[in-house]
């Protein structure tokens, strides 16, 4: 009878094995895929920026950039004020959304 008990929470193992294992893929791609995807863009855009781009920071601060350097931006947000931020700084979906309403209002 205690060999019986045994092998039922011996089974027991693999089940939870195996919901640990699809919980870690279910996890990976509707968390940490989508996650480094969008870390990915972003890396693309800010790459793409130049000189007189129109950005967004984190913070919502607008500006236009008059200075690209290594890891910072050097950005004009008006009357003559500039502000040097990182790379890191910029919003892309707010950055971008600026972009595109100056570019279809020209």
């Amino acid at each position: 009878m205690n060999t019986v008990l045994l092998q039922a929470a011996g089974g027991a193992g693999y089940g939870q094995l195996i919901m640990m294992v699809g919980l870690v893929v279910v996890f990976y791609f509707f968390m940490i895929r989508p996650q480094m995807k969008k870390q990915k863009d972003h890396k693309k855009y800010i790459e793409q920026l130049g000189v007189n781009s129109k950005v967004v920071t984190t913070a919502g601060i607008h500006g236009r950039i008059v200075e690209v350097s290594d890891t910072t931006f050097l950005v004009d947000v008006g009357s003559g004020v500039k502000i040097r931020f990182d790379k890191s700084a910029i919003a892309l979906d707010a950055s971008k959304a600026a972009n595109n309403t100056e570019k279809s209002a020209s």
